[in-house]
């Protein structure tokens, strides 16, 4: 989806009398360019209009001030006491200063209304729909077209709760500014039998989790989407297009990679000691997938874990090993596999 979607809607009524050939569903337009045009006669004339009407105002204005100065003149020499603002024309001068403020922001008005007949693009962007064309009549808050910028493009990504621990989203608090931008995401979406990739970042989670899947929604930014990105024959990264995301996970270290095998619950495995002695561990999982498992804590390094299936394990039960790291019938009757320790770093 777009990062920013405009509708274009007139401010003014009138006749379309010039439409921009870039003002069709699916062609581009720059910053600034001028998109519509809408007939500017009428609202040339109110310019014209209002400015006559400024200047009577003017005339006016300094008539009284004259009249003012008169009045005060004739005081000065035959009156007594205190003068009344009525005497001295105050409020005539001021309810002339009034009007021609007024008749001034009428002609500010009438001017923004002639800048009004040309509606320019408000930033380097793309048509989605237009429903105008040259010679139509359109009022005031019709929408006419609706665009968006192609600067960059946004991929909503809903992410399980219990995936959040393995990545770096940046998060928003009131009062504090934005942490910095999160982990990079490779898109990846098939186009004429082939795949193509972008790269792009997570920059924002939304300010909702979903109350009936528990999902948080990171949202991905690539930047020039329409650009060719270097790849022959990579398509755009149209809006409404479906893609496949992978986002970097943050870094773990120090932590140990088993097999799903060597579990007996969520969280216990089988440890084989010096002795080839089994002995129940309960371990620290931070992530598991259908294959492996990595723990974090309860293991150390060298360590030999069973990974054989055993129907009754006992604590302290003895196993027998093979070289090969296989374990034969052990004396007891007890049967099983283990494995030296594996441990992954990065």
């Amino acid at each position: 989806m777009p990062r920013t979607e405009s509708t274009l809607i007139p401010e003014v009524a009138g006749t379309l009398v010039w439409v921009s050939p870039s003002l069709t569903a699916g062609s581009f337009f720059e910053s600034g360019k001028l998109l519509l045009k809408i007939d500017p006669r009428e609202y040339e004339l109110a310019v014209i209009s209002a400015r006559g009407a400024v200047a009577g105002q003017k005339l006016r204005l300094e008539w009284e001030k004259q009249e003012a100065d008169v009045a005060r003149q004739e005081w000065e020499k035959l009156g007594k006491g205190t003068p009344t603002n009525l005497a001295l024309r105050k409020p005539q001068v001021a309810e002339a200063e009034a009007a021609l403020a007024s008749a001034t922001a009428a002609l500010e008005r009438a001017k923004l209304n002639l800048e009004k007949t040309k509606i320019y693009a408000p930033y380097a962007g793309r048509v989605r729909t237009e429903s105008v064309d040259r010679g139509q009549f359109v009022t005031r808050g019709t929408p006419i077209a609706r665009v968006y910028a192609v600067d960059y493009a946004e991929v909503r990504l809903p992410i399980p709760d219990q995936d959040a621990a393995f990545l770096r989203l940046p998060l928003h608090y009131r009062g504090e500014k934005t942490s910095a931008s999160g982990p990079s995401v490779t898109l990846k979406a098939k186009f004429a039998g082939r795949e193509y990739r972008w790269r792009g970042r997570i920059v924002r989670t939304e300010g909702e989790i979903d109350a009936k899947s528990r999902m948080i929604h990171a949202v991905a930014q690539v930047k020039n989407p329409y650009g060719r990105g270097g790849q022959t024959g990579r398509p755009p990264l149209a809006v409404g297009m479906f893609v496949e995301a992978e986002i970097q996970g943050r870094a773990v270290r120090d932590v140990v990679v088993l097999p799903r095998t060597a579990f007996r619950t969520e969280d216990t495995v089988l440890v084989v000691d010096d002795e080839a002695r089994l002995h129940f561990r309960q371990v620290e999982v931070l992530q598991r997938d259908r294959e492996q498992v990595v723990v974090t804590a309860g293991l150390e390094n060298g360590e030999r874990i069973c990974i054989s299936p055993m129907d009754t394990p006992v604590e302290n039960m003895r196993v027998r090993i093979s070289s090969s790291g296989t374990a034969s019938d052990p004396p007891d009757n007890a049967t099983g596999n283990s494995t030296g320790l594996s441990e992954e770093k990065g």
